[in-house]
């Protein structure tokens, strides 16, 4: 029998700890980002949901600077 393997997947939403653990950045500057539209979010109810990948935030900051 074979043992089934384990496909990555991207996370498909990030909380803004999580978001801010992966990129390096603090809760204000994300805050910032967002309100400059340099991150994609959504929110669900009282909850901000990121929904962009941190690898294409990074790129597109450091295209930004």
């Amino acid at each position: 029998m074979h043992a089934k393997k384990d496909i990555p997947v991207a996370k498909a939403g990030y909380s803004i700890p999580e978001f801010g653990a992966a990129t390096g950045l603090g809760r204000s500057s994300l805050y910032k980002y967002m309100g400059d539209g340099l991150i994609v979010y959504v929110k669900a109810g009282r909850r901000t949901i990121i929904t962009d990948q941190p690898t294409d935030f990074l790129a597109r900051l450091s295209k930004a600077a």
